[in-house]
Protein backbone atom coordinates (compact mmCIF):
# COMPACT_ATOMS: atom_id res chain seq x y z
CA UNK A 1 0.00 0.00 0.00
CA UNK A 2 1.49 3.26 -1.20
CA UNK A 3 1.75 5.99 1.76
CA UNK A 4 3.99 9.06 1.81
CA UNK A 5 2.78 10.66 4.97
CA UNK A 6 6.46 11.61 6.33
CA UNK A 7 6.68 14.34 3.62
CA UNK A 8 3.30 15.64 5.28
CA UNK A 9 5.51 19.05 6.66
CA UNK A 10 6.92 19.40 2.98
CA UNK A 11 3.78 19.31 1.29
CA UNK A 12 1.73 21.60 3.70
CA UNK A 13 4.35 24.32 3.41
CA UNK A 14 4.63 23.86 -0.39
CA UNK A 15 0.61 24.02 -0.90
CA UNK A 16 0.34 27.34 1.76
CA UNK A 17 3.36 28.92 -0.04
CA UNK A 18 3.17 28.07 -3.83
CA UNK A 19 -0.76 27.16 -3.99
CA UNK A 20 -2.78 29.36 -1.57
CA UNK A 21 -5.82 29.20 -4.32
CA UNK A 22 -6.09 25.63 -2.89
CA UNK A 23 -6.81 26.92 0.65
CA UNK A 24 -9.05 29.17 -0.81
CA UNK A 25 -11.25 26.24 -2.80
CA UNK A 26 -10.82 23.99 -0.28
CA UNK A 27 -12.36 26.49 2.70
CA UNK A 28 -15.06 27.28 0.27
CA UNK A 29 -16.02 24.25 -0.38
CA UNK A 30 -15.96 22.49 3.53
CA UNK A 31 -17.69 25.58 4.64
CA UNK A 32 -20.46 25.38 2.12
CA UNK A 33 -20.56 21.28 3.31
CA UNK A 34 -20.24 22.16 7.39
CA UNK A 35 -23.17 24.98 6.81
CA UNK A 36 -25.69 22.11 5.21
CA UNK A 37 -24.55 20.03 7.95
CA UNK A 38 -25.58 22.47 10.90
CA UNK A 39 -28.89 22.65 9.06
CA UNK A 40 -29.35 19.34 8.73
CA UNK A 41 -28.72 19.07 12.14
CA UNK A 42 -30.96 21.24 12.82
CA UNK A 43 -33.72 19.35 11.49
CA UNK A 44 -33.66 16.60 14.11
CA UNK A 45 -32.71 15.54 17.28
CA UNK A 46 -29.41 14.99 16.53
CA UNK A 47 -27.38 14.09 19.62
CA UNK A 48 -30.09 11.44 19.91
CA UNK A 49 -29.86 10.24 16.18
CA UNK A 50 -25.99 10.26 16.97
CA UNK A 51 -26.34 7.97 19.80
CA UNK A 52 -27.89 5.59 17.96
CA UNK A 53 -25.83 4.96 15.35
CA UNK A 54 -23.07 4.59 17.92
CA UNK A 55 -25.24 1.99 18.98
CA UNK A 56 -25.55 0.23 16.08
CA UNK A 57 -22.11 0.40 14.53
CA UNK A 58 -20.68 -0.81 17.94
CA UNK A 59 -22.70 -3.81 18.11
CA UNK A 60 -21.81 -4.47 14.51
CA UNK A 61 -18.43 -4.47 15.00
CA UNK A 62 -18.43 -6.63 18.73
CA UNK A 63 -20.40 -9.40 16.67
CA UNK A 64 -18.89 -9.08 13.08
CA UNK A 65 -17.91 -12.83 12.49
CA UNK A 66 -21.38 -13.48 13.15
CA UNK A 67 -22.72 -10.85 10.70
CA UNK A 68 -20.12 -11.48 7.94
CA UNK A 69 -21.74 -15.07 8.10
CA UNK A 70 -25.21 -14.24 7.68
CA UNK A 71 -24.38 -12.01 5.20
CA UNK A 72 -22.25 -14.00 2.92
CA UNK A 73 -24.70 -17.14 2.85
CA UNK A 74 -27.68 -14.32 2.00
CA UNK A 75 -26.10 -12.76 -0.77
CA UNK A 76 -25.21 -16.14 -1.90
CA UNK A 77 -29.52 -17.14 -1.78
CA UNK A 78 -29.67 -14.33 -4.10
CA UNK A 79 -27.12 -15.72 -6.74
CA UNK A 80 -24.06 -13.45 -5.74
CA UNK A 81 -19.84 -14.48 -5.31
CA UNK A 82 -18.95 -13.79 -2.70
CA UNK A 83 -15.17 -13.31 -1.80
CA UNK A 84 -12.59 -12.81 0.89
CA UNK A 85 -9.69 -10.75 0.57
CA UNK A 86 -6.90 -10.24 3.29
CA UNK A 87 -4.79 -7.95 1.82
CA UNK A 88 -5.07 -6.07 -1.45
CA UNK A 89 -2.90 -8.81 -3.18
CA UNK A 90 -5.83 -10.87 -2.68
CA UNK A 91 -8.01 -8.33 -4.67
CA UNK A 92 -5.57 -7.81 -7.57
CA UNK A 93 -5.74 -11.27 -7.90
CA UNK A 94 -9.39 -11.77 -8.06
CA UNK A 95 -9.60 -8.83 -10.99
CA UNK A 96 -6.78 -10.55 -12.83
CA UNK A 97 -8.56 -13.44 -13.22
CA UNK A 98 -11.93 -12.36 -14.17
CA UNK A 99 -10.78 -9.75 -16.48
CA UNK A 100 -9.07 -12.78 -18.31
CA UNK A 101 -11.64 -15.09 -17.74
CA UNK A 102 -14.40 -12.68 -19.03
CA UNK A 103 -12.05 -10.95 -21.78
CA UNK A 104 -12.42 -7.75 -19.96
CA UNK A 105 -11.38 -4.58 -22.37
CA UNK A 106 -13.38 -1.71 -20.54
CA UNK A 107 -14.04 -1.11 -16.89
CA UNK A 108 -16.13 1.84 -15.84
CA UNK A 109 -15.58 2.63 -12.00
CA UNK A 110 -18.18 4.19 -9.25
CA UNK A 111 -16.23 6.62 -6.65
CA UNK A 112 -14.33 3.86 -4.41
CA UNK A 113 -11.99 4.90 -1.71
CA UNK A 114 -11.91 1.49 -1.19
CA UNK A 115 -10.30 1.00 -4.76
CA UNK A 116 -7.89 3.42 -4.41
CA UNK A 117 -6.46 1.85 -0.87
CA UNK A 118 -6.29 -0.95 -2.84
CA UNK A 119 -4.56 0.45 -6.11
CA UNK A 120 -7.45 -0.84 -8.34
CA UNK A 121 -6.37 1.46 -11.40
CA UNK A 122 -3.11 0.71 -11.59
CA UNK A 123 -3.74 -3.03 -11.61
CA UNK A 124 -6.28 -2.67 -14.12
CA UNK A 125 -3.99 -0.61 -16.36
CA UNK A 126 -1.32 -3.09 -16.21
CA UNK A 127 -3.49 -5.39 -17.38
CA UNK A 128 -4.28 -3.54 -20.80
CA UNK A 129 -8.08 -2.92 -19.08
CA UNK A 130 -9.14 0.32 -20.09
CA UNK A 131 -10.58 1.96 -16.71
CA UNK A 132 -12.85 5.21 -16.23
CA UNK A 133 -13.69 6.88 -13.36
CA UNK A 134 -17.50 8.03 -13.93
CA UNK A 135 -17.91 10.07 -10.86
CA UNK A 136 -17.32 13.95 -12.19
CA UNK A 137 -14.93 15.16 -9.52
CA UNK A 138 -12.57 11.44 -9.73
CA UNK A 139 -13.07 11.54 -13.91
CA UNK A 140 -11.35 15.19 -13.33
CA UNK A 141 -8.67 14.17 -10.93
CA UNK A 142 -7.99 11.25 -13.71
CA UNK A 143 -7.45 13.75 -16.68
CA UNK A 144 -5.15 15.47 -14.67
CA UNK A 145 -3.75 12.08 -13.00
CA UNK A 146 -3.97 13.53 -9.59
CA UNK A 147 -5.29 11.15 -6.22
CA UNK A 148 -8.71 12.34 -4.33
CA UNK A 149 -8.23 15.52 -2.11
CA UNK A 150 -11.58 14.71 -0.19
CA UNK A 151 -14.07 11.85 0.64
CA UNK A 152 -16.87 13.68 -0.74
CA UNK A 153 -15.63 15.81 -3.49
CA UNK A 154 -12.48 14.77 -4.73
CA UNK A 155 -11.65 17.74 -7.07
CA UNK A 156 -12.82 20.47 -4.44
CA UNK A 157 -9.32 21.80 -4.48
CA UNK A 158 -9.52 22.63 -8.17
CA UNK A 159 -11.16 25.88 -9.46
CA UNK A 160 -13.62 26.22 -11.68
CA UNK A 161 -11.48 27.51 -13.89
CA UNK A 162 -9.32 25.09 -13.83
CA UNK A 163 -11.91 22.61 -14.86
CA UNK A 164 -12.39 24.89 -17.57
CA UNK A 165 -8.77 24.73 -18.89
CA UNK A 166 -8.90 21.22 -18.58
CA UNK A 167 -11.67 20.39 -20.34
CA UNK A 168 -10.61 23.07 -23.40
CA UNK A 169 -7.57 21.25 -23.97
CA UNK A 170 -9.23 17.72 -23.63
CA UNK A 171 -12.95 18.15 -25.03
CA UNK A 172 -12.56 21.68 -26.36
CA UNK A 173 -15.11 23.25 -24.73
CA UNK A 174 -14.62 27.63 -24.42
CA UNK A 175 -12.53 28.50 -22.14
CA UNK A 176 -15.68 30.42 -20.62
CA UNK A 177 -17.70 27.50 -20.55
CA UNK A 178 -20.50 27.01 -17.69
CA UNK A 179 -20.43 24.17 -15.13
CA UNK A 180 -23.45 22.91 -16.85
CA UNK A 181 -21.87 23.16 -20.40
CA UNK A 182 -18.56 21.45 -18.21
CA UNK A 183 -21.19 18.49 -17.33
CA UNK A 184 -22.43 17.84 -20.49
CA UNK A 185 -19.10 17.61 -22.00
CA UNK A 186 -18.07 14.64 -19.37
CA UNK A 187 -21.59 13.27 -19.96
CA UNK A 188 -21.17 12.88 -23.57
CA UNK A 189 -17.87 11.01 -22.79
CA UNK A 190 -19.23 8.99 -20.41
CA UNK A 191 -22.29 7.73 -22.05
CA UNK A 192 -19.85 6.30 -24.40
CA UNK A 193 -17.90 4.33 -22.24
CA UNK A 194 -21.10 3.33 -20.33
CA UNK A 195 -22.18 1.57 -23.16
CA UNK A 196 -19.11 -0.40 -24.10
CA UNK A 197 -18.00 -1.64 -20.62
CA UNK A 198 -17.74 -5.09 -20.01
CA UNK A 199 -17.11 -4.64 -16.17
CA UNK A 200 -18.29 -1.87 -13.41
CA UNK A 201 -16.48 -1.67 -10.39
CA UNK A 202 -18.06 0.13 -7.01
CA UNK A 203 -17.68 0.29 -3.28
CA UNK A 204 -20.65 0.27 -1.12
CA UNK A 205 -21.74 2.60 1.69
CA UNK A 206 -22.92 0.10 3.38
CA UNK A 207 -23.88 -3.86 3.64
CA UNK A 208 -27.15 -5.17 5.73
CA UNK A 209 -26.09 -8.40 6.74
CA UNK A 210 -30.19 -9.79 7.46
CA UNK A 211 -30.61 -9.53 3.74
CA UNK A 212 -27.56 -9.17 1.76
CA UNK A 213 -28.34 -5.97 0.39
CA UNK A 214 -25.23 -3.61 -1.06
CA UNK A 215 -26.51 0.09 -0.37
CA UNK A 216 -25.24 2.62 -2.75
CA UNK A 217 -25.48 6.46 -2.55
CA UNK A 218 -25.02 9.06 -4.72
CA UNK A 219 -25.59 12.27 -6.10
CA UNK A 220 -24.75 11.99 -9.92
CA UNK A 221 -26.31 8.51 -11.13
CA UNK A 222 -23.41 7.28 -12.62
CA UNK A 223 -23.36 4.55 -10.04
CA UNK A 224 -26.44 3.27 -10.95
CA UNK A 225 -25.39 3.43 -14.76
CA UNK A 226 -21.93 1.44 -13.73
CA UNK A 227 -24.02 -1.43 -11.90
CA UNK A 228 -26.97 -1.58 -14.74
CA UNK A 229 -25.39 -1.85 -18.08
CA UNK A 230 -22.08 -3.86 -18.11
CA UNK A 231 -22.06 -7.51 -17.88
CA UNK A 232 -20.25 -7.79 -14.36
CA UNK A 233 -20.40 -5.71 -11.40
CA UNK A 234 -17.66 -6.00 -8.86
CA UNK A 235 -18.46 -4.56 -5.31
CA UNK A 236 -15.62 -3.92 -3.37
CA UNK A 237 -16.65 -3.81 0.49
CA UNK A 238 -14.84 -3.73 3.95
CA UNK A 239 -15.67 -5.87 6.45
CA UNK A 240 -16.68 -3.04 8.78
CA UNK A 241 -19.38 -1.60 6.09
CA UNK A 242 -21.97 -3.81 7.24
CA UNK A 243 -24.86 -3.27 8.74
CA UNK A 244 -26.75 -5.59 11.26
CA UNK A 245 -30.81 -5.08 9.85
CA UNK A 246 -32.48 -3.85 7.27
CA UNK A 247 -34.34 -1.38 9.34
CA UNK A 248 -31.03 0.02 9.94
CA UNK A 249 -30.40 1.10 6.91
CA UNK A 250 -32.69 3.88 6.65
CA UNK A 251 -31.65 5.96 9.71
CA UNK A 252 -28.28 5.43 8.10
CA UNK A 253 -29.30 6.58 4.97
CA UNK A 254 -30.55 9.59 6.64
CA UNK A 255 -27.65 10.28 8.50
CA UNK A 256 -24.45 10.02 6.02
CA UNK A 257 -26.54 12.49 3.84
CA UNK A 258 -27.56 15.20 6.36
CA UNK A 259 -23.41 14.93 7.62
CA UNK A 260 -21.97 14.93 4.46
CA UNK A 261 -23.81 16.93 2.55
CA UNK A 262 -27.01 18.32 4.52
CA UNK A 263 -29.94 16.42 2.33
CA UNK A 264 -32.22 14.41 3.56
CA UNK A 265 -31.40 11.73 1.70
CA UNK A 266 -28.59 11.22 -1.33
CA UNK A 267 -30.69 12.06 -4.79
CA UNK A 268 -29.87 8.39 -6.14
CA UNK A 269 -30.16 5.21 -3.34
CA UNK A 270 -29.87 1.71 -5.34
CA UNK A 271 -30.09 -0.92 -3.44
CA UNK A 272 -28.72 -4.51 -5.10
CA UNK A 273 -28.88 -7.80 -4.10
CA UNK A 274 -27.68 -10.10 -6.74
CA UNK A 275 -27.40 -10.55 -10.30
CA UNK A 276 -30.10 -10.07 -13.47
CA UNK A 277 -32.60 -12.24 -12.62
CA UNK A 278 -33.91 -14.18 -16.02
CA UNK A 279 -36.52 -11.44 -16.42
CA UNK A 280 -34.97 -8.30 -15.32
CA UNK A 281 -34.66 -5.43 -18.37
CA UNK A 282 -31.21 -5.03 -17.01
CA UNK A 283 -28.49 -5.50 -14.26
CA UNK A 284 -25.17 -7.84 -14.49
CA UNK A 285 -24.88 -11.48 -15.45
CA UNK A 286 -22.98 -11.63 -12.39
CA UNK A 287 -22.05 -9.89 -9.12
CA UNK A 288 -19.19 -10.09 -7.17
CA UNK A 289 -18.95 -9.20 -3.93
CA UNK A 290 -15.25 -8.79 -1.94
CA UNK A 291 -15.45 -8.43 1.27
CA UNK A 292 -11.68 -6.47 2.36
CA UNK A 293 -10.14 -7.00 5.47
CA UNK A 294 -6.62 -4.89 4.86
CA UNK A 295 -5.73 -4.37 8.28
CA UNK A 296 -9.53 -4.11 9.45
CA UNK A 297 -9.06 -7.39 11.51
CA UNK A 298 -6.10 -5.98 13.25
CA UNK A 299 -7.59 -2.49 13.82
CA UNK A 300 -10.35 -3.85 15.29
CA UNK A 301 -8.39 -6.03 18.19
CA UNK A 302 -6.56 -2.83 19.01
CA UNK A 303 -8.31 -2.50 22.09
CA UNK A 304 -7.94 1.60 21.99
CA UNK A 305 -7.80 2.37 18.61
CA UNK A 306 -11.01 0.27 16.79
CA UNK A 307 -13.31 2.86 17.06
CA UNK A 308 -12.20 4.28 14.43
CA UNK A 309 -14.25 1.44 12.54
CA UNK A 310 -16.98 2.86 13.25
CA UNK A 311 -16.76 5.68 10.49
CA UNK A 312 -19.42 5.82 7.65
CA UNK A 313 -16.89 8.28 5.43
CA UNK A 314 -19.29 11.34 5.47
CA UNK A 315 -16.28 13.41 5.39
CA UNK A 316 -18.00 15.65 8.35
CA UNK A 317 -14.72 15.49 9.99
CA UNK A 318 -12.91 17.06 7.21
CA UNK A 319 -14.96 19.80 6.63
CA UNK A 320 -14.81 20.89 9.92
CA UNK A 321 -10.76 20.58 10.40
CA UNK A 322 -8.77 24.28 10.76
CA UNK A 323 -6.02 22.20 9.37
CA UNK A 324 -7.11 20.04 6.78
CA UNK A 325 -9.02 23.48 5.41
CA UNK A 326 -5.24 25.06 4.77
CA UNK A 327 -4.03 22.14 2.53
CA UNK A 328 -6.76 19.86 1.10
CA UNK A 329 -6.16 16.08 1.04
CA UNK A 330 -2.85 15.88 -1.01
CA UNK A 331 -0.83 17.03 2.13
CA UNK A 332 -1.36 13.79 3.94
CA UNK A 333 0.45 11.25 1.51
CA UNK A 334 -2.45 8.79 1.44
CA UNK A 335 -5.84 8.22 0.61
CA UNK A 336 -7.65 8.82 3.64
CA UNK A 337 -6.97 11.94 5.08
CA UNK A 338 -8.16 15.18 7.31
CA UNK A 339 -8.79 13.98 11.20
CA UNK A 340 -9.86 10.45 9.76
CA UNK A 341 -7.07 9.05 7.93
CA UNK A 342 -5.22 10.66 10.64
CA UNK A 343 -6.13 8.03 12.94
CA UNK A 344 -7.53 5.18 10.57
CA UNK A 345 -3.99 5.10 8.75
CA UNK A 346 -1.53 4.26 11.70
CA UNK A 347 -4.23 1.14 12.28
CA UNK A 348 -4.47 -0.04 8.95
CA UNK A 349 -0.88 0.57 7.48
CA UNK A 350 1.46 0.49 10.72
CA UNK A 351 2.20 3.73 13.07
CA UNK A 352 5.75 4.34 11.61
CA UNK A 353 4.22 4.67 8.28
CA UNK A 354 1.66 6.52 8.98
CA UNK A 355 3.87 9.30 11.00
CA UNK A 356 3.35 12.15 11.96
CA UNK A 357 -0.02 11.99 10.65
CA UNK A 358 -1.35 11.89 14.25
CA UNK A 359 0.06 15.29 14.90
CA UNK A 360 -1.29 16.62 12.08
CA UNK A 361 -4.19 18.12 14.05
CA UNK A 362 -4.42 21.10 16.67
CA UNK A 363 -6.67 18.50 18.96
CA UNK A 364 -9.77 21.65 18.81
CA UNK A 365 -12.26 18.52 19.37
CA UNK A 366 -14.49 19.52 16.27
CA UNK A 367 -14.42 16.23 14.32
CA UNK A 368 -15.32 14.44 17.43
CA UNK A 369 -18.87 16.59 17.71
CA UNK A 370 -20.26 16.79 14.31
CA UNK A 371 -18.98 12.51 13.64
CA UNK A 372 -22.32 11.02 13.19
CA UNK A 373 -21.24 8.09 14.93
CA UNK A 374 -19.31 10.09 18.10
CA UNK A 375 -15.93 8.43 17.11
CA UNK A 376 -13.22 10.02 19.42
CA UNK A 377 -11.24 11.48 17.36
CA UNK A 378 -9.35 13.08 19.29
CA UNK A 379 -8.64 10.82 22.18
CA UNK A 380 -7.65 8.49 19.13
CA UNK A 381 -4.80 10.89 18.08
CA UNK A 382 -3.39 11.11 21.72
CA UNK A 383 -3.52 7.79 21.83
CA UNK A 384 -1.26 7.36 18.56
CA UNK A 385 0.66 10.20 19.93
CA UNK A 386 1.73 8.42 23.12
CA UNK A 387 2.79 5.05 21.19
CA UNK A 388 5.15 7.66 18.96
CA UNK A 389 6.57 8.70 21.77
CA UNK A 390 7.03 5.00 23.36
CA UNK A 391 8.21 3.64 20.49
CA UNK A 392 10.66 6.42 19.55
CA UNK A 393 9.35 7.13 16.49
CA UNK A 394 9.39 11.29 17.39
CA UNK A 395 12.60 13.05 17.29
CA UNK A 396 15.29 13.11 19.95
CA UNK A 397 15.41 16.86 20.48
CA UNK A 398 11.52 16.91 20.67
CA UNK A 399 11.50 14.01 23.57
CA UNK A 400 14.63 15.53 25.08
CA UNK A 401 12.62 18.91 25.66
CA UNK A 402 9.49 17.65 27.15
CA UNK A 403 11.02 15.63 29.35
CA UNK A 404 12.83 18.47 30.66
CA UNK A 405 9.23 20.74 30.34
CA UNK A 406 8.19 17.64 32.45
CA UNK A 407 10.64 18.16 34.77
CA UNK A 408 9.77 21.96 35.12
CA UNK A 409 6.37 21.85 35.29
CA UNK A 410 5.99 20.13 38.32
CA UNK A 411 8.38 21.76 40.31
CA UNK A 412 6.22 24.46 41.10
CA UNK A 413 9.08 26.62 42.92
CA UNK A 414 11.16 26.47 39.89
CA UNK A 415 8.88 26.40 36.71
CA UNK A 416 7.97 30.13 39.20
CA UNK A 417 11.67 31.50 38.47
CA UNK A 418 11.86 30.00 35.10
CA UNK A 419 8.63 31.80 34.02
CA UNK A 420 9.67 35.40 35.95
CA UNK A 421 13.05 34.98 34.18
CA UNK A 422 11.34 34.46 30.61
CA UNK A 423 9.21 37.49 30.77
CA UNK A 424 12.17 39.68 31.15
CA UNK A 425 13.93 37.94 28.60
CA UNK A 426 11.55 37.33 25.77
CA UNK A 427 11.35 41.13 24.79
CA UNK A 428 15.23 40.86 24.01
CA UNK A 429 14.70 37.74 22.83
CA UNK A 430 14.37 37.00 18.21
CA UNK A 431 11.14 34.45 18.97
CA UNK A 432 10.96 33.30 15.20
CA UNK A 433 14.66 31.85 15.60
CA UNK A 434 13.52 29.75 18.91
CA UNK A 435 12.37 26.41 18.53
CA UNK A 436 8.87 25.65 18.88
CA UNK A 437 8.25 29.24 18.99
CA UNK A 438 9.30 29.67 15.34
CA UNK A 439 6.87 27.48 14.51
CA UNK A 440 4.41 29.04 16.54
CA UNK A 441 4.98 32.83 15.06
CA UNK A 442 5.56 31.52 11.28
CA UNK A 443 2.31 32.86 10.52
CA UNK A 444 1.49 35.04 13.37
CA UNK A 445 3.05 38.31 15.17
CA UNK A 446 5.95 38.03 17.77
CA UNK A 447 5.64 37.10 20.82
CA UNK A 448 5.34 39.79 24.09
CA UNK A 449 4.84 39.06 27.68
CA UNK A 450 2.26 40.10 29.51
CA UNK A 451 2.45 43.18 32.55
CA UNK A 452 1.81 40.59 35.26
CA UNK A 453 1.76 36.62 35.05
CA UNK A 454 -1.40 34.20 35.80
CA UNK A 455 0.56 33.49 38.69
CA UNK A 456 0.45 37.02 39.98
CA UNK A 457 -3.14 37.63 38.93
CA UNK A 458 -4.19 34.66 40.87
CA UNK A 459 -2.37 35.41 44.09
CA UNK A 460 -4.00 39.31 43.77
CA UNK A 461 -7.30 37.59 42.99
CA UNK A 462 -7.05 35.47 46.25
CA UNK A 463 -5.95 38.68 48.32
Amino acid sequence: MDIASREYARRAREILQHHPQVRESVTGATVNFDRHRRSAYERIDAEAWRRWAEGVKTHLLTHLDRYLEEMEENLRKRGARVHWAETPEDVHDLLRRLATENDVRRVVKGKSMLSEELGVNRLLESLGVETVETDLGEYILQLLEEPPSHILGPAIHRSLQDIRDLFHRVHGTPLDASPEELAGAARRVLRQHFLSADMGITGANFLVAETGTIALVENEGNIRISTSLPRIHVALVGIEKLLPRLSDLSGFLQLIAGAATGQRLGTFVSLIQGPRCADSPDGPDSLHVVLVDNGRSRLLADSEAWEVLRCIRCGACLNICPVYRQTGGHAYGWVYSGPLGSVLAPGLVGLGAAMPLPFASSLCGACEEVCPVRIPIPDLLLSWRRRAVEEGLTSSLERWVMRGFSGLVTRPWLFARVSRAARLLLPFLRSRGLPVLRNWTQHRGGLSPSPKSFREKWKEGIE
